[in-house]
């Protein structure tokens, strides 16, 4: 990359891009993990994909009242559906509430998505039924687990365990399949409004910090991918934005448009397309 390119002002970048929410998402996300020679080889295509976005805010996906059996169940029954029809472009969404309630209709168009999320779920239940998907052929699988774990009080060395168990056990089960972690995000400190208030604010957000690097460290060891939200996410404080979460733990639209910018530029920039076939 030329230094002509590298010197190419933000603010001529950011006028190509409409969406305040969408720039932060952008500018963060590629500043600090893929620096400014990704940013502007692939200046074009990452501008479409942002215009492509609804200019409204999603609604939230359906929040139902079920047990977590009962849901398990209907995961197990989804996930034989796609194991059946092998759509193309197979991609799992693994993970807690934060990945259950990702709104449909938000998630990027060109993969086929199977969401695999569980309310109140932990890096030791999701441990458990990885099995759920093992006859699905999936080209990515996106993990982000962990902050129940806090909640509950788990030890990070547990939860760190639980991970390097659940890469080796997707590494095994999805031989050719890309598996991405995915950070743990901040959450609103004394801004929260949400019912467990008081459990989010035993647990520093630096804390979550340093276990996000540690995540980054097991990634880098295995050799698969890691993608860095938290600084999307996060204030000047590091706590999550306001206008990012409902409540200081769950998120809002705001908050879904950009994890989903972030999964549309991170698939366009670091995934590679797999063959149909595998």
């Amino acid at each position: 990359m030329s230094t002509s390119a590298k010197s190419f002002p933000i603010w001529a970048f950011l006028s190509l891009l409409t969406n305040g929410v969408l720039v932060l998402a952008v500018i963060l996300l590629f500043l600090r993990q893929q620096g400014m020679t990704a940013l502007f080889r692939r200046a074009t295509p990452v501008t479409q994909s942002i215009e492509a976005l609804p200019n409204t805010a999603p609604q939230l996906g359906e929040r139902h009242q079920l047990s977590y059996t009962q849901w398990v169940d209907i995961l197990k029954r989804e996930a034989e559906v796609a194991a059946n029809k092998r759509p193309q472009r197979l991609t799992v969404l693994a993970g807690d509430s934060l990945s259950l309630w990702f709104p449909q209709k938000l998630l990027p168009e060109e993969r086929t998505w199977l969401n695999q999320g569980i309310s109140g779920e932990t890096s030791t239940g999701l441990l458990k039924r990885l099995n759920l998907f093992n006859e699905t052929k999936p080209e990515t699988i996106f993990v982000m687990i962990g902050i129940n774990d806090l909640i509950r009080g788990v030890e990070d060395s547990k939860i760190l365990d639980n991970y390097r168990r659940i890469v080796t056990t997707l590494g095994a089960s999805h031989p050719k399949s890309q598996i991405v972690i995915q950070s743990i995000l901040p959450h609103g400190g004394e801004e929260s409004t949400w019912e467990g208030k008081q459990k989010l604010l035993a647990i520093s957000n630096n804390r979550i910090r340093e276990l996000n690097q540690q995540l980054q460290n097991i990634a880098t060891k295995e050799g698969i991918k890691y993608l860095d939200l938290h600084p999307l996410f996060a204030d000047s404080q590091g706590n999550i934005r306001s206008d990012f979460s409902t409540d200081g733990l769950h998120l809002s639209p705001q908050g879904y448009l950009v994890w989903r910018s972030a999964l549309q530029l991170y698939s366009e920039i670091e995934l590679k397309q797999q063959p149909f076939a595998q």
